[in-house]
């Protein structure tokens, strides 16, 4: 369980990654899906939090030859974050538009308590679903 968590904590920050082929691994070899669902939500959750806590500090990093980013080109996306609105947070479960939202998040200083339902509504949702399709799907290819 505890690799599951590691899994899904670094595959929701801006490091690629991914956890389904792990939970789906974990659940067939016959782990509590209720479980699986807690760990690997609360552990892609944390991660999504670290990068709202990396939006917040992006401001002083504008400048920077590292920082990928000008004033400019925040500003730009901040007016498109802000259109959404912070559910646009309920997409944070998607590949590669995920991760910008919850940077964006920090950016515009979302509180930290309504970021985080979000997030757990869109990761739990996410880890929900894919469970239930295990279930379903997944089954007969477990047994063996």
């Amino acid at each position: 369980m505890l690799s599951l968590f590691i899994v899904a904590l670094l595959s929701a920050t801006l490091l690629p990654g991914g956890s389904e082929a792990w939970l789906a691994t974990l659940w067939c070899q016959g782990e509590p899906a209720i479980m699986l669902w807690i760990v690997a939500t609360t552990g892609n959750s944390l991660g999504s939090l670290v990068n709202v806590a990396l939006g917040r500090f992006a401001r002083e990093w504008i400048g920077r030859r590292w920082f990928p980013a000008s004033e400019r080109g925040l500003q730009r996306a901040e007016r498109w974050y802000m259109r959404g609105g912070e559910a646009t947070l309920l997409l944070a479960w998607l590949p590669i538009l995920g991760d910008p939202l919850t940077v964006m998040a920090g950016i515009v200083r979302l509180p930290w308590w309504r970021a985080t339902v979000w997030i757990l509504l869109s990761k739990g949702g996410r880890y929900a679903v894919l469970l239930w399709a295990a279930e379903r799907w997944l089954r007969p290819l477990c047994t063996g």
